[in-house]
């Protein structure tokens, strides 16, 4: 089996199910794979989008189990996401200056590029937008979760975390029907499909909280909202 692809097994064991639960979540066509000489086979990035779009449409709780069972696949080990170490005073911005979904890109990414972290802010701007011309990354509560189909790792030195509010709500495909206004924006650019999904499930967590976000919104300043962010990330650590 190739390093970017599951059989049943090896997803079982990733998604912490049994075999025949997976088997029949892929016969009812409700996980994306195909059957290759009679066999189900998995791509690691149907699979990490699959993970992404249920974590967009999960509770607390089940955002709190999704994480839990990432951290105990991390073969590195380690007990959670530092949030400090990815969301750096450089990488936020209050308010982002953008007015367009093309503009809110670029800013984004070169605010991720102020970390010293990312070494090609074009590359990885056509590479959020290819990922969000699949399907917009804006939730209803108006913020989008920007980030590529696939990790950068050939333009990115460590993971990195961007936030930028803009002063008003941008069109940017949230919502049921796509006509819902975005006006919180945060980039997750991460080195591995594993340490993206374990970054989106504790950042899922933190903007699931509705009266938290309009607190959010308020922020004076960059460093109002870094410190938010990292007292609501603290809250749930525990």
């Amino acid at each position: 089996m190739a390093d970017d692809s599951f059989d049943i097994a090896s997803l079982a064991a990733y998604l912490h199910m049994m075999p025949a639960q997976v088997t029949r979540l892929a016969e009812r066509g409700k996980l994306p794979g195909r059957r290759i000489g009679g066999q189900w086979k998995f791509t690691r990035p149907e699979v990490s989008q699959w993970l992404e779009e249920r974590m967009g449409l999960s509770g607390d709780e089940e955002l709190a189990a999704m994480e839990s069972r990432l951290r105990r696949d991390d073969s590195h080990g380690a007990s959670v996401i530092d949030l400090g170490e990815l969301l750096l005073p450089e990488t936020v911005a209050v308010p982002l200056a953008a007015r367009t979904r093309t503009s809110v890109i670029s800013s984004m990414c070169e605010l991720a590029a102020a970390s010293g972290r990312l070494w090609d802010v074009e590359r990885m701007a056509e590479a959020v937008s290819q990922r969000e011309s699949m399907a917009p990354t804006a939730l209803e509560n108006g913020i989008a979760l920007l980030h590529p189909r696939r990790p950068q790792s050939s333009i990115l030195g460590e993971a990195v975390i961007a936030l930028g509010i803009t002063s008003g709500g941008i069109p940017f495909g949230g919502g049921p029907s796509g006509s819902g206004l975005t006006d919180i924006f945060i980039l997750i650019a991460a080195t591995s499909d594993h340490e993206y999904l374990r970054t989106l499930a504790r950042v899922s967590r933190i903007v699931n909280d509705r009266d938290w976000t309009a607190t959010l919104r308020s922020a004076s300043d960059a460093h109002a909202a870094r410190e938010l962010f990292l007292e609501r990330d603290a809250e749930i650590t525990g």
